[in-house]
């Protein structure tokens, strides 16, 4: 709205004869343009780890096993790279893209998976005959060859048997999304006895269905890359590892943008410490749907004017991927002195967790990077699972599970993960 001359004068009167006359002013409208932006520089992998055997040389003999445990959403899978030890370039890893965790109805896969797992060639070494005596790291390949699987033989005609048969996995399903995966070294008494080195194991995102990163550490038919080598040929994994953790991290969407311009002593919808109303922040902390609690707020006398903002092409606010910006949204308010400011969005990837102003919200008069009033809060109605792992979260294709306890702030370092600073998810700017 254009502030008019005469509107102005008014004002500027009013308040000169403030301290004699004790007039009423003038209520000024100003406009305000607020611009969120989803900040966050993500990562493909929700979790990424390492496993070896108990003794020194750390390697997995015949006849040991070990366990890692982990979490999981439906359509993610689990990965893992390990050398078979008495080879030049040879590793064990699942087919990709992993091993299948759930089954189609949703329920947890458990038991005997060692079908899913292959024996590959690097392609950097040549291969002698398996066996204790090989010598590595032995004779590079005159040309690098790609990944290829080891199907009963390999290019040198030395003869293999199925991996499943010289290692056996098994899945246990720990209840709230989490799995523990064992790896036992079946392969003594065999004619490929072998030590498995220590591995690297890594678990993608799923955002629509889709595995970000569906080859984290290996592709077939492609050359090697990212440290595989130094496991396939020497059983060091610490190059691999370094590579995963450099992927592994945040990922999730922001979702629609509530935004209310109130006038009053305090926040309209939330309260750290007290229950959910039962107005609609639920709806909006679990799913990512505004539009409910939208409605109920604009029946509030303190509330002036209700906003969800939704981006044009995704709805949700999409995190910065591989180098490009996040999705932002932006609206232009009309805003009095006096009005605050509140906004809340849901971190997509949880059960029921979402970003809100704290405090006494933004006044509707400041100016710039106004991000550091946020916080990231706990609704209490869903039990909590693994950011961007939990088999109920909603934008994973779950159902949540139902609680009831206080809004409380998301602790960081929390039960799950360690997450980035708030102004690092969310960016709020009022110009």
């Amino acid at each position: 709205m254009k502030i008019t001359i005469a509107k102005v004068v008014a004002v500027l009167t009013a308040t000169l004869f403030f301290v004699s006359c004790e007039k009423d002013h003038e209520t000024v409208v100003v406009p305000a343009t607020i611009t969120i932006q989803n900040a966050l520089d993500s990562k493909p992998l929700v979790e990424s780890g390492t496993f070896q055997g108990t003794g020194s040389p750390a390697v997995i003999p015949p006849g040991q096993s070990v366990s890692f445990s982990f979490s999981a959403a439906k359509n993610q899978r689990l990965t893992f790279a390990t050398m078979y030890g008495w080879s030049n370039d040879l590793f064990f890893a699942p087919a990709s893209p992993g091993i299948k965790l759930y089954n189609d109805d949703g329920t947890p896969v458990t038991g005997d998976v060692s079908a899913q797992i292959k024996l590959w060639d690097n392609g950097t070494r040549v291969n002698q005959t398996p066996g204790m005596n090989v010598t590595h790291p032995g004779t590079a390949e005159a040309m690098q060859k790609n990944i290829k699987e080891v199907n009963g033989a390999d290019d040198y005609s030395h003869s293999f048997l199925p991996a499943s048969q010289l290692m056996k996995i098994s899945l246990a399903y720990d209840g709230n999304s989490a799995f523990t995966l064992t790896i036992l070294n079946n392969s003594g008494g065999t004619a490929n006895e072998t030590p498995f080195s220590p591995g690297v194991w890594a678990i993608s995102y799923v955002a629509g269905g889709n595995l970000l990163m569906p080859d984290p550490l290996y592709k077939a038919g492609q050359p090697t890359a990212n440290g595989l080598t130094n496991i396939a040929e020497m059983g060091d994994n610490t190059a691999l590892r370094a590579y995963t953790t450099s992927i592994t991290g945040i990922f999730t969407p922001l979702s629609p943008i509530l935004v209310v311009v109130y006038n009053g002593p305090e926040n309209p919808f939330y309260k750290v410490g007290e229950n959910d109303r039962g107005e609609g922040l639920k709806e909006l902390a679990q799913k990512g749907n505004a539009d409910v609690l939208a409605a109920a707020l604009m029946t509030k006398p303190a509330v002036r004017k209700v906003y969800v903002l939704k981006e044009a092409s995704n709805t949700v606010l999409l995190p910065k991927i591989n180098g490009l910006g996040g999705d932002q949204v932006s609206q232009q308010l009309s805003v009095e002195d006096g009005d605050k400011i509140a906004l809340a969005t849901m971190y997509g990837f949880s059960n029921d967790w979402f970003f809100a102003t704290t405090g006494s919200d933004i006044s509707a008069t400041q100016k710039g990077d106004v991000s550091s009033l946020l916080g990231l809060f706990d609704n209490g109605t869903a039990v909590n699972q693994f950011p961007g792992a939990g088999i109920t979260q909603f934008n994973l294709a779950g159902t949540p599970l139902t609680e009831s306890k206080p809004i409380q702030a998301v602790p960081n370092p929390n039960a799950f993960t360690t997450l980035p600073a708030i102004n690092n998810f969310v960016k709020v700017t009022l110009q």
